[in-house]
């Protein structure tokens, strides 16, 4: 079990959003659109705020309980699905792209679940 933080809610209320947006537009919609895509911008923001606030929190003492390496792999993997999902449905005009945009917002909430597992335990 996690001890809930603001990063955390923040980053659950972001996938969540962009999840849902995407899915909505999975459901109704033949191709992304422009708030399918700002789903992904959104929470690879989130996430590189969130990187800056771990290196900071770390560096003040306020280090990774569990394995850093593990934890640092988990971020950098998320850091890295957004982006690929946002290149993939503006390159792919199809609806399984906005699938593709709601796989990535549901995966990286997965992670950061797992990151702040990794960091408390």
């Amino acid at each position: 079990m996690i001890a809930v933080n603001g990063f955390f809610i923040a980053g659950a209320v972001v996938c969540a959003l962009a999840l849902l947006v995407a899915v909505i537009a999975t459901a109704i919609r033949k191709h992304p659109d422009d708030w399918a895509l700002i789903g992904a911008v959104a929470t690879e923001l989130f996430l590189v705020a969130y990187g800056i606030a771990a290196a900071i929190r770390q560096v003040g003492g306020n280090v990774v309980q569990g394995d850093p390496v593990e934890f640092w792999g988990y971020f950098i993997t998320a850091l890295i699905m957004p982006p690929v999902a946002f290149f993939w449905a503006i390159s792919e005009k199809s609806r399984w792209s906005n699938a593709v945009l709601a796989a990535s917002a549901a995966v990286t909430f997965v992670m950061l679940f797992r990151m702040e597992q990794i960091w408390q335990q």
